[in-house]
């Protein structure tokens, strides 16, 4: 028999995931600090708690998906946090993108309670979440990775044993770098098209299916040409993530020299006050420069 299951932070992906955790059928107490973000859950047969303290205390299992580190350590050991309500033999599982330094220094504070902590970042976007198809990258224990696994199973279909405390953290780093100059290279070569006179869904069909083709060209491409820039992740959490990397590439003595252009260019449309709209909104910043737009009216 499952043990109830707490979520906290209802966001772009968090509300998705909480949602599949209800459709798999599980027991979910939730909690935002914007309450109307958990009336939809509600309406579906969540039970609302009024602080991460009032979650902790209902659930063995807490997830938490907020947007930086500071916040996640806020929402664990904050005034009515986690850890002052979770009981001794629970388990933390915290899907956010954070410091993975932050990481192992909370899952020792939580070992002198008792208290079991993965790390478990995911990736996917929102589309991910909404599917329960993200891919999840978990640090820490196996033991605590398979009490953990049936409710990860309800909002993923990759799961990956990184290995100790924080490695999740350092994998979904990669998989940032990767996401970033993914789409880069997505935004060059559709300026580049657009310039050369071609046909923006035929460039794109004809190059998916081959050597070019990527996640970001397939899924974010499309959204690029009609100008669609809602998010599946937005320029200010995804430059929050490129920080994270390059302060861990600094401390590792690794160079990231297009991870580093990136968050330039990135920091270049928060300034026109983009911040909100998708990541993919990078083009913008290539458009600008070149005098192109790479759009196409159906």
């Amino acid at each position: 028999m499952s043990e109830r299951v707490g979520f906290i932070g209802l966001g772009i992906m968090g509300a998705g995931m909480a949602a599949n955790l209800l459709r798999a059928g599980f027991d979910v107490v939730v909690y935002n600090r914007t309450a109307a973000k958990a009336e939809p859950l509600a309406a579906a047969g969540a039970e609302v708690a009024d602080s991460p303290r009032a979650v902790a205390e209902r659930c063995g299992v807490v997830f938490t998906c907020v947007s930086d580190t500071p916040d996640v350590e806020q929402v664990l050991f904050g005034e009515d946090g986690v850890a002052s309500g979770m009981a001794p033999g629970g388990l933390v599982v915290d899907t956010s993108t954070v410091s993975p330094e932050a990481t192992r220094r909370w899952a020792a504070r939580l070992a002198e309670q008792s208290i079991g902590f993965l790390d478990a970042p995911v990736s996917g976007g929102s589309e991910g979440a909404a599917k329960g198809t993200l891919s999840i990258m978990v640090g820490g224990d196996e033991a605590h990775l398979e009490r953990a696994r049936p409710y990860l199973e309800a909002i993923g279909t990759t799961i990956t044993h990184m290995g100790g405390v924080g490695s999740g953290q350092t994998c979904k780093l990669v998989n940032q770098i990767l996401v970033v100059v993914s789409m880069l290279g997505v935004a060059e070569a559709l300026v580049f098209a657009k310039a050369g006179g071609l046909d923006l869904r035929k460039t794109i069909a004809a190059v998916e299916g081959g050597a070019a083709g990527s996640w970001m060209l397939s899924n974010r491409g499309p959204q690029v040409i009609r100008g669609d820039w809602r998010p599946g992740f937005t320029i200010d959490l995804q430059q929050k993530d490129l920080r994270l990397v390059l302060e861990e590439a600094h401390q590792l003595g690794v160079p990231t020299i297009a991870t580093s252009t990136i968050s330039h260019l990135y920091r270049v449309l928060q300034r026109e006050g983009l911040g909100g709209e998708g990541n993919h909104a990078l083009i913008k910043a290539l458009e600008r420069l070149a005098g192109i737009e790479a759009r196409q009216d159906d």
